[in-house]
């Protein structure tokens, strides 16, 4: 039995859900056969973000972390394959912080790769029918700074732990007018429990290079 931790976000910019987390619950509450899910929200809050992180990881001691967070605005589910050093937000955290040009951790490396087989994870989240790519940016947001923030805290203190970032976009319910794009939580959940499973048993990334975005 493979052990993972999935995380999520609370609701942030006003908003009353954040798909992330809805996701993440449906995944723990059906996990993939082989894999023991515990899904944990962090708290959209530069530094107690990884606060919780590390707690989480210390509680759970999975072998597989997988953080996710909202990307409203992009078409699908996209696996993030690099976090950047470097907190710049362009409206306040949800206790009002707003950091421009910032390290997220001071001395660290300018940015870390995913250890996740991104591109194996991409894949098996299509041929479950889920819409998903590949993305080479992860913003400078609350998100980036987990996903730096989780690379380094694996990097230096759990070598033998995988993980890496993911974005989902914006859930029906937040853009009830349909002018931009979104994908319902259970089906950004089918996409997860696919990538969970391509995660937990591939180590050699695909070659393919089609799919990139962002």
């Amino acid at each position: 039995m493979t052990r993972v931790l999935l995380t999520g976000f609370e609701p942030f910019g006003g908003e009353e859900v954040n798909p992330s987390w809805q996701a993440a619950e449906l995944v723990a509450a059906a996990p993939p056969e082989g894999l023991e899910v515990r899904a944990v929200q962090l708290p959209c809050v530069f530094g107690e973000s990884l606060k919780e992180l590390r707690s989480a990881v210390e509680r759970v001691r999975p072998e597989l972390v997988v953080a996710l967070g909202q990307a409203g605005g992009r078409p699908g589910v996209t696996v993030e394959r690099v976090a950047i050093n470097v907190d710049d937000a362009r409206i306040p955290d949800n206790a009002g912080a707003q950091p421009i040009d910032e390290p997220v951790i001071p001395g660290a490396p300018a940015a870390y790769f995913s250890t996740l087989p991104v591109k194996a994870c991409v894949a098996a989240m299509r041929e479950a029918g889920v819409p998903a790519a590949l993305s080479n940016t992860a913003g400078t947001f609350v998100c980036n700074h987990v996903a730096f923030g989780l690379a380094h805290l694996l990097a230096t203190e759990f070598p033998d732990v995988r993980g890496g970032f993911v974005h989902v976009p914006w859930a029906p319910a937040q853009v009830p007018d349909g002018t931009a794009p979104s994908l319902p939580p259970g089906v950004v959940a089918t996409g997860i429990t696919a990538l969970l499973r391509a995660a937990a048993s591939t180590r050699a990334d695909l070659r393919a290079t089609e799919g990139t975005t962002h």
